[in-house]
């Protein structure tokens, strides 16, 4: 990397400093929270290199190391977390609707049906019911809700 050195007229560590700061930047624009780890990882190789003169092939080294590393605890952390969702069930209708008490609007017969839900109409599945009957969510399979008579 002495060419960039010449071209640029800055030492490689700065230039790995400028590299993280891009990183950062690119970090907010297109979030993933991936790029800061990289980010981390090169602003870390950046301080190494200015402070200790280290060369080219043990700074792509070291950046390769510490990018693994940053990749692989930051990884381990969000697992350790969880979901930490205050509704975890959020994105899952049908898994919210269990245990309501729901009304067939077309018969289940042989097992497959139409039930009301809220102002919208869900297919169902479970035992024969008619018209009007109540019946309750027992889970989903898809977008068809399992139900069982009251």
């Amino acid at each position: 990397m002495d060419w960039l050195e010449q071209a640029t007229g800055l030492d490689t560590g700065y230039l790995w400093l400028i590299g993280a700061v891009v990183l950062g930047g690119l970090e907010l624009l297109l979030p993933g929270i991936f790029l800061v780890w990289i980010a981390i990882a090169a602003a870390l190789t950046g301080i190494a290199t200015v402070f200790l003169d280290i060369p080219v092939i043990g700074q792509l080294v070291l950046f390769s190391l510490l990018a693994v590393a940053a990749v692989y605890s930051a990884r381990k952390s969000y697992r350790a977390i969880g979901n930490s969702s205050a509704d975890p069930m959020l994105n899952d209708r049908g898994a919210r609707l269990t245990g309501e008490i729901v009304t067939v609007v077309e018969a289940i017969q042989n097992g497959t049906g139409r039930v009301k839900v809220g102002d919208g109409v869900w297919s169902a599945r479970g035992a024969d019911a008619g018209v009007g009957d109540k019946v309750r969510v027992t889970g989903s399979d898809g977008t068809v809700l399992l139900v069982e008579a009251i």
